[in-house]
């Protein structure tokens, strides 16, 4: 499992790993991997023009001592001064080592540019200027200097943390770097996993100094391929198709079918003994037509799910509609004393009356940002910036467990840490395809996870399979259908449990 932390965790950690070292040690530690990184991104050291964008804080020093290294071995290093101090210790190395210095000056335009053609002309740029203290937006010169990589043609090597980056929330006040890699010390900074601020992290590089003794118990963690295959429910020589789980799935109206048959399709796909899909006459006939192994039900939203039969879990909502007709289907829904999922219009269902929220049993809800506005009474676009920070809010405030969809998906529930979910593709981003990731996680409750779990492994294999469809990177990647989501889940299943 991957642990991240906060910054206040990981200062707290770093003093105690301090109180027992020599002065200087963990900086000349971090300094080291980060040389080291920025020498693996060089085609060659001798003569290569390195740029340090120098702040006030330690991760500046870390920059100046990095830089000490590289023009010993013959870069030709640049340090930009752009903080009101210096670190001196880290000057007065980069300086004997024979690397320059100059001086970022806010609001003078011949300055900017000689900086400007610094940076456009060094093949690594390392952004040394707000570390994990930082928040809100940065200011000048800073600001001026992150804008500056953004045009920058050399690699963009970021301290620990992209300067603009919130390392505890990845918030993005502002202007931010955008780095190509980011070189991070004792523990994976919160931040650096979630957008907006994972966008501009590159490829992540954690580096050990010595912090895990020191370290508490994280905040935000993900699950590994490992991780989720341990918990995926597998059948025994004893199962059967009621042992391992019946899913109930209420979705899709005379309007929307797809829905319907999307949701039953992740369902069963994904490995559910059983799927009991209850709706009106036009999506049954969908369903029973594209997959025959469910068991359906024409039902009326006045008699409810009463007579479908006994379920281990519920999904609720894809394309069921808004009206009263769909009030009433909630009602009945979550009513029982079985896990339910609510997603997309049993979303906006119970955004008009939070009261179907209210119940003994456990509650997961799978909004994407809009949705979740609506639940909270917030302006998506705030969701959007501060995934974390509302994600957990909702868990504590509707007492339910929250799968919050988007380009970073987390998994919030009261008294856990925040899981954040590591696969996924950007083609993902087509209709229906959150219809499958319901029908995924409605399967795994109903196979006995808990909500928590059913949200996270069903987000993994959700994004690992969208992963399979689209194909790989390096040999071409092409559009996907959400079916074709679907129907890559057994060979997601297979990757995962042939390497656990």
């Amino acid at each position: 499992m991957l642990t991240a932390y906060t910054s206040d965790q990981i200062r707290a950690a770093e003093r105690a790993l301090m109180a027992l070292l020599p002065e200087g040690t963990l900086m000349r530690r971090a300094a080291s991997a980060l040389a080291v990184a920025c020498v693996n991104v060089l085609p060659r050291v001798y003569g290569s023009r390195v740029v340090l964008l120098v702040g006030s804080g330690d991760n500046g020093g870390d920059a100046l001592y990095a830089g000490a290294l590289l023009a010993r071995r013959g870069a030709r290093v640049h340090a930009v001064l752009a903080g009101r101090r210096t670190h001196e210790g880290g000057l007065a190395e980069l300086r004997r080592a024979g690397g320059r210095t100059v001086e970022a000056k806010d609001g003078d335009p011949g300055a900017d540019r000689e900086l400007a053609g610094l940076v456009e002309r060094a093949d690594v740029v390392v952004d040394g200027l707000v570390g994990i203290g930082g928040t809100g937006a940065l200011r000048e010169p800073y600001a001026a200097l992150a804008r500056m990589t953004a045009r920058a043609p050399g690699v963009v090597v970021a301290v620990d943390v992209p300067s603009g980056v919130d390392a505890s929330t990845g918030e993005v006040a502002g202007e931010a770097v955008a780095a190509h890699l980011t070189v991070t010390f004792g523990g994976v900074k919160a931040g650096l996993l979630i957008d907006p601020g994972a966008s501009r992290v590159g490829t992540l590089h954690p580096v050990d100094i010595g912090l895990g003794p020191h370290l508490p118990d994280p905040e935000v963690v993900a699950l590994t391929g490992a991780d989720v295959a341990a918990r995926l429910p597998r059948p025994g020589a004893e199962s059967d198709k009621y042992r391992r789980g019946v899913v109930g799935v209420v979705a899709g109206s005379d309007r929307f079918t797809g829905a319907a048959v999307l949701t039953v399709g992740g369902a069963v796909r994904a490995g559910a003994g059983l799927v009991r899909f209850a709706s009106a006459a036009e999506p049954v006939a969908q369903v029973r037509a594209r997959w025959p192994e469910a068991v359906t039900k024409v039902i009326t939203p006045e008699e409810g799910v009463g007579d479908v039969g006994r379920v281990q879990a519920w999904v609720l909502g894809p394309g069921m509609g808004t009206g009263d007709e769909a009030h009433a289907l909630a009602r009945s829904v979550l009513a029982s004393d079985v896990p339910v999922l609510v997603d997309a219009d049993g979303l906006t269902v119970v955004s008009r009356d939070r009261t179907l929220l209210r119940r003994d049993a456990p509650t997961l809800i799978t909004p994407h940002t809009g949705e979740l506005g609506r639940l909270l009474g917030v302006a998506p676009a705030d969701i959007e910036t501060r995934r974390l920070h509302y994600a957990e809010h909702a868990a504590r405030e509707l007492g339910v467990t929250v799968l919050l969809k988007g380009s970073t998906t987390l998994v919030a529930e009261e008294g856990r840490p925040v899981r954040v979910n590591v696969t996924g593709t950007p083609w993902l981003a087509t209709g229906g395809t959150g219809d499958v990731l319901a029908g995924i996680a409605g399967a795994f409750l109903a196979g006995g996870l808990s909500c928590y779990d059913a949200a996270s492994c069903a987000a993994y294999l959700h994004g690992l399979a969208g992963r399979l469809a689209a194909g790989d990177p390096r040999g071409g990647e092409a559009p996907i259908a959400a079916l074709d989501v679907a129907l890559e889940i057994p060979a997601a299943v297979r990757a995962l449990t042939a390497r656990a």
